[in-house]
């Protein structure tokens, strides 16, 4: 896939106050500090589309942005950010929720996970909640240039065999760096094939 264009559209406190079109929507999301907005903008090759911060746990809205006329990518806030209040976070998690049962455009759910690490049980609680409740999902895990090629896809593949002991069928996943533009080819080229499946349904 080409993205020849990337445009912010809304960004939205509750579900009802997303874009009411039918474009398929491919939402993003981790923990706080995963690098999710580094990951978007090399995605869209677009610096400045989602806003960085050195603070983490910024993102508080349904952020929707435009891409090629086609498809919505949505920028979810984080979960399990500790440096928030209780109150707060349960609120955020209430409206991810909702989002993520409630909206019929919703295509695909991408969790992201840094790769350095060994699987967090924040992480893994959300996995399972999205399988628990069938809502469509792929693993992208960040910051492989933080380790290395071999290290990276050695950690990615013991995180998988983890979630592998209590799942029958496995996700897709995808090893990504922003510093280097490792796994965009292969995530874009995910949504596409995708969103072509969407388009044009097997008929039985």
């Amino acid at each position: 896939m080409n993205i020849k264009q990337a445009q912010f559209v809304v960004s939205a406190p509750t579900v009802s106050k997303c874009p009411g079109d039918t474009k398929p929507e491919f939402a993003f999301i981790g923990r706080s500090n995963v690098g999710k907005s580094s990951l978007i903008n090399m995605l869209c090759n677009h610096k400045g589309l989602a806003k960085t911060s050195a603070t983490p746990g910024k993102t508080l809205l349904i952020n929707h942005f435009i891409i090629n006329g086609e498809w919505y990518l949505v920028d979810l806030p984080g979960y399990g950010y500790a440096k928030r209040s209780k109150t707060v976070q349960q609120q955020l998690d209430r409206m991810i929720h909702s989002y993520m049962l409630q909206r019929e455009q919703l295509t695909c759910v991408f969790v992201l996970v840094d790769v350095r690490h060994e699987q967090q049980l924040v992480d893994r609680e959300f996995v399972d909640w999205l399988g628990a409740s069938g809502v469509p999902f792929a693993i992208i895990f960040t910051k492989a240039d933080k380790l290395g090629r071999v290290k990276a896809r050695d950690n990615a593949e013991a995180w998988m065999k983890l979630l592998h002991s209590t799942w029958e069928e496995l996700p897709p996943y995808f090893i990504t760096s922003s510093e280097k533009k490792t796994g965009r080819d292969e995530v874009l080229d995910y949504i596409e094939g995708v969103i072509r499946d969407v388009s044009n349904p097997k008929t039985m």
